[in-house]
């Protein structure tokens, strides 16, 4: 194969990264934009040692979960933003079910009945597949035209509109139909907040500078309302803060007067949960690196006095003994990277009853998973919800207990 060649093949199982498997003469090619079973013909993209990437670019046999994708730039050599517009909402979350199971037995070896066991599924949110992404981040071109990144490219796509947007960012006068310019920005960001603020900012040199709508945002979520600067991290589906509480909460069950710790604690929004349940008088140690999201946490958290904000990496803090068990229960929000052994096993020898993991990434999250069985950790449930819909991206609520129990 050459790069640019179309090639006739039958595609097989999804993959992680928005891609289905095929093989070409014994070669292991990557396919976007196609569904397993279809017949297509594909374009290479890139050629690696061992394996290629394709896009399908005519659908010769098409599956019956295939549908015409809403938006006219997720197509192949244009937006890369979504990765499964093609593919009818109920058949993404098969999609990403199989993902995360494919990704349980080969990193995290669990055996298909342990994967059965926990009855894996991936569940939407409300809200529907368009109009929920609260937070997009468009780059801009040469010539000053906000817009999105093409599907591993630095190449900037100039789009009209992004239908995964939130109405009200679909609204702002951003993109090229409405005829703005953006010459001495490199990104803008827009927020629309779920207390209804609306904010705009330019970034130039990694700076950003508020254009309009206020610089801090107010966002409601766990019964509280939260204020954190605009372009400060927060979940960006309306609904994914409440249901990542719930799951949360429900899973370890919290009890009155129980220690928590919230690891990678972001602006407190697990540490506020906890207080609320284990009551008063219990200590509840949320960890946390971002000076901003630190910042953030301390001023949404001060009326809760037994909640103590820990500005340190998570590693750094349970290296040297920044927080020392024993503790009952703990939370883990790691970025796509995953929490990683010497955490996992810091976390282990302190002791818990149980620990909740969210994971934004399978292949993360199933190498932790490998990491608590190796320490005798069970992992006992798992929840899957479509916090990103249209995308490859699925989240994780798992809850892993000791031995004992």
């Amino acid at each position: 194969m050459e790069e640019a060649e179309r090639v006739e093949l039958t595609v097989g199982a999804v993959a992680p990264g928005g891609h289905c498997v095929a093989r070409v003469d014994g070669q292991v090619v990557f396919v976007r934009h196609a569904l397993p079973g279809e017949r297509v013909l594909a374009e290479v993209t890139e050629l690696h040692k061992g394996f290629a990437r394709a896009d399908a670019v005519e659908i010769l046999q098409a599956s019956p979960d295939r549908v015409e994708p809403p938006c006219p730039y997720a197509k192949p050599g244009r937006c890369g933003g979504c990765d499964l517009q093609h593919v009818a909402p109920a058949a993404q979350l098969a999609w990403k079910t199989d993902v995360v199971r494919e990704q349980l037995t080969r990193l995290g070896r669990l055996t298909d009945a342990e994967v059965d066991a926990l009855g894996v599924t991936v569940e939407a949110l409300p809200g529907g597949p368009l109009g929920w992404r609260s937070r997009v981040r468009y780059a801009v071109d040469a010539a000053g035209r906000a817009g999105l990144l093409k599907h591993r490219s630095h190449e900037v796509v100039p789009i009209d509109r992004c239908l995964i947007a939130h109405p009200a960012i679909q609204e702002l006068p951003v993109l090229t139909g409405s005829g703005a310019r953006w010459p001495d920005a490199e990104a803008v960001e827009t927020v629309a907040s779920t207390g209804g603020d609306v904010s705009v900012a330019a970034v130039t040199d990694g700076v950003a500078t508020t254009v309009s709508g206020p610089r801090t945002v107010r966002e409601v979520a766990a019964g509280r309302d939260w204020e954190l600067p605009a372009a400060g991290f927060w979940q960006v589906h309306p609904a994914a803060a409440d249901t990542l509480v719930a799951a949360v909460l429900d899973l370890l069950d919290p009890r009155a007067g129980e220690s928590a710790w919230d690891l990678y604690g972001g602006a407190g929004l697990f540490a506020a949960a906890l207080a609320g349940r284990v009551g008063p008088d219990a200590r509840v140690t949320l960890v946390e690196s971002s000076a901003q999201a630190v910042a953030a946490a301390r001023e949404n958290l001060a009326d809760l006095p037994r909640v103590e904000v820990v500005a340190a990496r998570v590693e750094t803090a349970l290296a040297r003994r920044r927080i020392t068990g024993p503790v009952d229960l703990v939370v883990l929000d790691p970025p796509r990277s995953g929490a990683g052994a010497a955490v996992v096993r810091d976390v282990v020898a302190a002791g818990p009853r149980a620990v909740a993991y969210v994971a934004c990434d399978p292949a993360a999250f199933a190498r932790d998973v490998r990491t608590f069985a190796e320490a005798g950790w069970r992992l006992t449930a798992l929840r899957g919800y479509d916090l990103f819909p249209m995308t490859q991206h699925v989240e994780l609520v798992g809850l892993f207990l000791p031995p004992e129990q």
